[in-house]
């Protein structure tokens, strides 16, 4: 009976474990696999999210560059270390530079949902300065770029977000290049950073625009703009002026206010096969502190700045194929940046050579901002108006240059050029012996040239050199003890105006 019992028990474990056999060596129907699809809708580079209808392109760019006779790859040895020229000085800058950017779009009822983020990780020589310590010890300075608010510090090197922005039914909210701005922002034809002569938010501000398309290329937008980060050139009190101040490019103590109104721009468009032309105006609103330390001291009422710009494009002109000459024309009441970008700046002091007798060396001193007022007054607006062009020729596919130049003038009213040189006597700071003539007006001129070769499609070398001059109004002698950061004695210094050559070298590849 056991024998017949274990018999059948393992018969019917065999036929378990055949039928388990069988079944395991059944077809079983796989996952689908999601490839990922082309996108065509937005051009070339596109592709869908798998899952999604939403289509995603990458981006971005890795530079190497060198620029020599500047203590930043983007601007010429104008003040600071810099425009001390002696041992404080770099001789060169050297950046790595990798940008990315993630451009996503969905088609929808309402038309295209467009989001858009570009961030750049760069690396840059740093620099250093005087502590005026009677040993001569020097401070390194390694953190994020002076004069680019979007390049934060980080360890090591620093990182920008230069545009976040949604666009949606017209609208653009976000950080994006200013609706002010012409196409080619600071590059009319040129990589260096530092020309003036016309608007320029090239890492993006933050805004809400509606823009309308009429058809036939023709645009309008109206925008509120960021002021706070890019477009504030100083609310100057002159009562806290000093010659050693002066000299050093800052004519008084900066009182701006916190925010209250966001600059207000309008833009009208043409963009057609022969090129494009721009007409541009900017509202900016400038709020100031208080005159002293406390909010008992008073202040001074808010005065609105206006801005306004012209640009035209003329493409394929009879010179060669895809030659092309952009130019723009800019003024200014109280809203400086739009003439003076920020990555320009408005601020000078460079130093130099002399062929006085008795004097150490000579100065050139500057400073453009958006008003000056007194303690107890009101603000006065500072004036100024600018150009800036290129012409680029293509010489066959591989080669091309371009020739580029810039011009900025600034004008100051009474109440300044009483202050600051002493006319009317109120603070009278340059009015000090060896002063012949006393102007706080100046203008700046730029020219240069940049040549670029791309070998292999994405891949392009580029040698652009260029030559800032500083034609100040002030003549004569003074007696100046400059900021311990130059590391200049207090000496006699001639007034006279100054040069700054720059050469960048590049190389870059997109992808």
């Amino acid at each position: 009976m056991k024998l017949v019992k274990s018999l059948l028990l393992g018969s019917a474990a065999g036929l378990i474990a055949v039928g388990g056999a069988q079944a395991a060596d059944l077809p079983v129907k796989a996952k689908a696999v999601e490839y990922v699809k082309i996108c065509s809708l937005y051009g070339a580079g596109f592709y869908y999210i798998p899952g999604t209808d939403t289509c995603i392109k990458l981006g971005g760019y890795l530079r190497a560059e060198v620029a020599l006779n500047t203590n930043s790859v983007y601007s010429g040895q104008f003040s600071g270390t810099g425009g001390a020229h002696n041992r404080l000085s770099n001789y060169y800058t050297m950046r790595a530079r990798q940008d990315l950017n993630i451009d996503t779009r969905t088609a929808t009822e309402y038309g295209v949902v467009r989001t858009f983020f570009d961030a750049t990780f760069s690396w840059t020589t740093g620099n250093y300065s005087g502590s005026g310590s009677a040993t001569g010890a020097t401070t390194y300075s390694g953190a994020a770029p002076v004069g680019n608010p979007s390049d934060g510090g980080t360890s090591g090197g620093s990182l920008g977000v230069y545009y976040a922005f949604i666009q949606f039914a017209g609208f653009t909210m976000g950080k994006a290049v200013s609706q002010f701005d012409a196409p080619w922002t600071n590059y009319p034809g040129n990589n260096f950073d530092g020309l003036v002569g016309g608007s320029g938010t090239v890492t993006g501000v933050n805004q809400f625009t509606y823009t309308a398309d009429f058809g036939q290329g023709i645009t309008a937008s109206f925008s509120a703009e960021d002021a706070t980060a890019y477009y504030q050139a100083g609310n100057l009190n002159l009562t806290g002026a000093t010659v050693a101040g002066i000299a050093g490019g800052s004519y008084g103590s900066n009182a701006i206010g916190g925010s209250r109104s966001p600059n207000l721009v309008g833009m009208v468009r043409v963009d057609q096969a022969w090129g494009l032309f721009q007409a541009s105006v900017a509202a900016h609103d400038n709020h100031v502190a208080y005159y002293g330390a406390t909010e008992t001291t008073g202040h001074p009422d808010d005065k609105w700045g206006w801005a306004v710009q012209l640009a035209l494009s003329i493409k394929n002109i009879p010179t060669g194929a895809g030659d092309t000459i952009n130019i723009s024309g800019v003024y200014t009441d109280g809203a400086t940046r739009y003439n003076f970008q920020n990555l320009a700046g408005s601020s000078y002091s460079m130093f130099g050579g002399t062929g006085v007798a008795g004097a150490y060396q000579s100065i050139g001193f500057a400073n453009a901002p958006d008003t000056v007022f007194v303690t107890g007054g009101s603000q006065e607006s500072v004036k100024t108006w600018g150009f800036r062009g290129a012409y680029t020729h293509n010489w066959d596919p591989y080669w091309n240059t371009a020739l580029y130049g810039a011009y900025a003038s600034a004008q100051f009213g009474s109440l300044a050029k009483n202050a600051i040189c002493g006319g009317g006597g109120f603070v009278g700071v340059m009015a000090v012996a060896g002063v012949t003539s006393c102007n706080p007006d100046f203008n700046i001129g730029q020219v240069g040239v940049i040549t670029r070769w791309t070998p292999v499609k994405n891949l392009t070398f580029s040698a652009d050199f260029n030559w800032t001059r500083l034609d100040q109004k002030y003549a004569g002698t003074a007696v100046i003890t400059p900021a311990a950061a130059v590391a200049k004695p207090t000496a006699v210094y001639e007034l006279k105006d100054q040069d700054s050559f720059t050469l960048l070298l590049r190389a870059q590849r997109n992808w």
